[in-house]
């Protein structure tokens, strides 16, 4: 019988090391198709996806011979944990392997916010040379304030101080003597002295039904005119209309959008902003987090289906007697 099914496109040394010790099923597209997922789950003994899976109670309980779930990246918000904890199913996770990689890419917004760089590309290349036009700004000496200080938060606060920029942060869950803002020189203080201080907002933070919908009117009211946004956490976390009016009535002076609450992205408002970057959940998409994501989610998988332990994993190392 079959061992392991991959509905995602999830590809590597690793994933290829897997093929030759189990019998995988690759089905980069099944994703789409949940009825047919469903109709097969009860085949086998592993579940590997990205973010795009919905891992539904319905799935989980219909997938009766399953030991692990392999969640390749961090978020938790397309898998049922509660279900999986239930029916005594591991979910493995890659909790660090794409840290480095977003908050890279969370800098390289900063910068292309401040210097109007996908602007002035596009302008470039539609035959122009409006030098004039582009006047941006240092990000040195300026404010970022992090929303959410876990493992990408903190990262991208030290890359933003080797850059001259003072950091703060909000995180309910975290003290103030953390070792992560004493590392990072972060200050934690109030959500509101970080909208209302800071030059750069950059959120961090889970999906789930704390946070879903956090970010509306009211938040983006208390930023400053000149504060720019950027969100690489989840865009279930925004109020995207509510951004859009902002942005609209120069409430803040732009966007950077790397996830959003419909993924792929339906046409919209943004589109037309010259202010607004947007991209396509790439954060995590550089050869070397891939490798490392990969690599971990093949390991634990494969460990698991030998009857050992899981490395990473959100709720526990071994499967447990299905309840």
């Amino acid at each position: 019988m079959p061992d392991v099914l991959i509905t995602e496109n999830i590809r590597g040394a690793a994933m290829d090391a897997l093929h030759e010790q189990f019998a995988c099923t690759f089905a980069p597209d099944l994703w789409q198709q949940p009825d047919e997922l469903l109709a097969i789950i009860g085949e086998y003994r592993a579940l590997i996806a990205r973010n795009q899976t919905q891992i539904t109670r319905e799935l989980i309980a219909a997938g009766t011979r399953l030991e692990v779930i392999g969640r390749a990246g961090v978020g938790m918000d397309n898998v049922d944990l509660d279900a999986a904890n239930e029916y005594g199913i591991v979910v493995a996770l890659t909790p660090e392997q794409n840290t480095n990689s977003v908050a890279e890419l969370v800098i390289g917004l900063l910068i292309a916010l401040a210097r109007k760089l996908s602007l002035a590309d596009r302008d470039t290349k539609a035959g122009r040379w409006d030098r004039p036009r582009f006047h941006g700004t240092e990000i040195s000496g300026k404010t970022l304030g992090i929303v959410g200080f876990g493992r990408i938060g903190s990262t991208t606060a030290l890359k933003a101080r080797a850059l001259g920029m003072t950091t703060i942060a909000y995180d309910p869950y975290l003290e103030a003597d953390c070792l992560r803002a004493l590392q990072s020189c972060t200050r934690l203080t109030s959500l509101e002295e970080v909208l209302t201080t800071a030059d750069y907002v950059t959120l961090h933070i889970p999906e789930n039904e704390e946070t879903r919908g956090m970010f509306g009117a009211a938040e983006f009211a208390q930023m400053k005119p000149s504060a720019y946004f950027i969100n690489s956490s989840r865009g279930g976390v925004v109020q995207e209309a509510a951004l859009a009016e902002a942005l609209q009535q120069h409430r803040i002076s732009g966007a950077a959008l790397e996830v959003r609450q419909q993924e792929p992205a339906a046409p919209s408002t943004f589109d037309a902003m010259d202010n607004v970057i947007q991209l396509p959940h790439i954060g995590a998409q550089t050869r070397e987090a891939q490798h490392r994501v990969v690599t971990a989610i093949c390991r634990d998988v494969a460990a698991i289906l030998r009857g050992g332990e899981a490395q990473n994993f959100a709720n526990f190392s071994k499967p447990k007697n299905r309840c």
